[in-house]
């Protein structure tokens, strides 16, 4: 990754540029140069994303071996704003046939190289993968790292393709041999978030909670709401059930 930046970055050298006089003059005749074009801002890349998806994710079992197994998973994706829309949180739960997968992705935009890091960790490992980094343009966002994976250091990259205001994908390729990377080994689609909005101001009603011979009395917007709060309170146990009083 780091390599990738370092080559980006590597764009000027020692002493005046060629054919420039070093006391900064254009030789007689020479046009001025054009003035460098100013980095897009793109903080708000990412703006789209927030909200709840539903999600769709299939993924290739065993990547760079000519597997072609790949396994299938369902679920959702909350994004949170953060620092105004430079930085976003992602909590992904998804179930499958392979099991039950935690994510959370996080996103920070950079404003001095104009760029956005996509980092991610899993519940199982605990620690942030090394990030991609990338931008948007157009409605697509291309990101790119260099992982450790079964033993050899490959390139990674991912694709960011936003469809419509309720559906999006994202790609996953990787290469083993340094070259771009060629066909998708894991693509999400998520679908149906519309966007958020501030939960109706609902009237407030009391419920009863029995569980056992106690009896707890609270406020809640509805039933759901107060059987969570109750059982994450009182650590509600099976048969516990709730009457409107």
């Amino acid at each position: 990754m780091r390599a990738l930046i370092c080559c980006l970055a590597g764009a000027s050298i020692l002493g005046a540029p060629v054919g420039q006089a070093a006391g900064g003059a254009s030789p007689a005749g020479d046009p001025e140069p054009a003035p460098a074009a100013k980095p897009r801002d793109g903080q708000h890349d990412f703006d789209w994303d927030l909200g709840h998806w539903q999600v769709h994710v299939r993924r290739l079992l065993h990547p760079l071996t000519g597997s072609t197994t790949w396994v299938e998973y369902r679920g959702t994706d909350v994004v949170r704003k953060v620092w105004d829309g430079r930085a976003n949180l992602g909590e992904v739960e998804l179930d499958g046939a392979a099991g039950h997968l935690e994510y959370l992705t996080l996103r920070l935009y950079n404003p001095q190289s104009h760029q956005w890091s996509m980092n991610i960790s899993s519940s199982a490992a605990g620690v942030l993968s090394p990030p991609a980094i990338g931008s948007f343009e157009g409605g697509r966002g291309e990101f790119y790292d260099q992982e450790d994976y079964d033993g050899r250091r490959i390139l990674v990259r991912f694709e960011v393709f936003v469809l419509s205001p309720t559906s999006c994908r994202f790609e996953q390729a990787f290469s083993a041999d340094g070259a771009r990377p060629g066909s998708s080994t894991c693509s999400s689609t998520r679908r149906g978030r519309g966007a958020r909005r501030a939960p109706p101001q609902r009237q407030r009603r009391k419920y009863r909670v029995a569980v056992g011979v106690t009896r707890v009395q609270a406020c809640a917007r509805d039933e759901r709401e107060y059987e969570g709060a109750v059982a994450e309170r009182l650590r509600v146990r099976d048969g516990a059930h709730v009457q409107e009083q």
